[in-house]
């Protein structure tokens, strides 16, 4: 067993203080929005190995010796499948959508036929892999999760307008509306006839067509291709936060986003989306094709080991909007739920419909557990595990290592089984990903 370094990813979306009041550890003053755990080439964990041969990158580890360290995933795999995080968001992430295994091949095939440099700005595919993803909440997360009913997106755009001929009505002048954004204390002029009408159009695009994915597509589309009404309605949503009642909460919400993104077609976009609001403990999983967007909150993210995300608004980064609506999935679709199973050895598992992981939550007192303070990993292969909450110790036929908050390991699939156990008197907390039973017919 490996006792790890991990990346911390700063991005503009991440939190300055959540990574470090969960994992015990001074705050760095910037945006932390990702601890990567794994193998990913981009950001590899170390290993810290306590002989002369010093630390060294997982990826390396892992090449030296597939077979050992990854069991039967070497020959279905090639590599570490999958990767873990912890994902702080303080403002909204952009509105993204993630590839099929066959989009991505054949997307970072074209990419490097034609010369795209690998960190180039309008690069679309970081790599081969698909990148189906789980995140399970440790606070109160939100976030936007596939298409809503159309008639319930309709539904908002239709309040919209009328919010906004009332404030016409309000106004001196009937044509133009005045809107303070989040980046200007001076009123902005804003079309609000143009507003209005765009509102309505797009209304009247998701319920005309009797083909619920040929709505969603023009729909989403024509949203994002950001035409001068497009852009007016957006430019409006800062007016919502005055609307009261009088409009659905959703588009009272748009307003929080509105600061960070004034402007955006992606506000309006956001609208297609079920919002969620998932509690401490709840899980989700999100397939490919799947347009999604977390909003705020901390939570552990499981992913196959892939960076792959084309972007759909709600940013500044590029938009492929050819190769975006390619790869979206174009249905209503119900927030993807995953529920605990708990097995009769006290694990506590979260299996999604995917080969490449799986996600075990280890909640351990010294004597309040079923298995007397120790539970069993369940290890379909390598594994990482990081602690969250005091001290837990990691026990295997062959050797021993305590982990403290903060702390992570990876286990090679030629260890095992491994136990965990108490090493505290408050016990600890841990959660652990390996390969899907499914993958391995364990």
């Amino acid at each position: 067993m490996y006792r790890l370094k991990n990346t911390v990813r700063e991005y503009a979306w991440g939190s300055e203080t959540a990574l470090s009041e969960l994992l015990k550890r001074p705050a760095s003053g910037r945006p932390e929005a990702e601890l990567w755990i794994g193998a990913h080439p981009d950001a590899p964990s170390v290993v810290l190995r306590e002989d002369s041969r010093g630390p060294e990158a997982l990826d390396s580890v892992i090449e030296d010796d597939a077979e050992g360290m990854l069991g039967s995933a070497s020959d279905q795999f090639g590599t570490l499948p999958f990767l873990m995080k912890i994902l702080c968001a303080a403002q909204p992430l952009s509105i993204q959508v993630h590839p099929t295994r066959e989009q991505a091949q054949a997307g970072f095939e074209r990419e490097n036929e034609a010369g795209v440099p690998q960190d180039a700005a309008n690069r679309n595919y970081k790599d081969a892999n698909h990148k189906p993803e789980m995140i399970f909440a440790l606070t109160r997360f939100e976030a936007l999760c596939g298409f809503a009913p159309r008639r319930e997106t309709a539904h908002l755009l239709e309040a919209w307008a009328k919010f906004l001929e009332t404030q016409q009505e309000l106004s001196m002048d009937t044509t133009t509306l005045p809107v303070i954004s989040a980046t200007s204390t001076v009123p902005e002029p804003v079309n609000g006839d143009r507003a209005v009408d765009q509102a309505r159009a797009l209304a009247g695009l998701l319920l005309d067509s009797e083909s619920e994915e040929d709505a969603l597509r023009d729909t989403f589309t024509l949203i994002l291709k950001g035409g001068s009404g497009v852009r007016s309605l957006a430019a409006t949503a800062p007016l919502l936060a005055s609307a009261g009642d009088h409009v659905p909460d959703r588009l009272r919400e748009l307003t929080e986003i509105a600061k960070i993104h004034p402007g955006d077609p992606g506000l309006v976009v956001s609208l297609m989306l079920n919002r969620i609001t998932l509690m401490p403990g709840e899980t989700i999983y999100l397939p490919a094709g799947n347009v999604h967007a977390y909003l705020r909150g901390t939570g552990v993210e499981v992913m196959a080991s892939s960076d792959n995300v084309l972007r759909g608004g709600l940013t500044a980064k590029h938009i492929d909007l050819r190769e975006l609506v390619s790869t979206v999935t174009f249905q209503e679709s119900q927030v993807p739920h995953v529920e605990a199973h708990l097995t009769d050895l006290g694990q506590e598992l979260y299996q999604p419909p995917f080969e490449e992981f799986q996600l075990q939550r280890i909640e351990l007192s010294p004597t309040e557990t079923p298995s007397g303070g120790d539970v069993v990993l369940a290890q379909s292969g390598p594994a990482v595990v990081l602690v969250t909450r005091g001290s837990l110790r990691l026990e295997s036929p062959t050797s021993t290592l305590e982990l403290h908050v903060g702390d992570s390991a990876f286990i090679p699939a030629s260890e095992s089984p491994v136990v965990v156990r108490s090493a505290g008197p408050a016990g600890g907390t841990a959660f652990a990903t390996t390969v899907s039973e499914a993958a391995t017919g364990l």
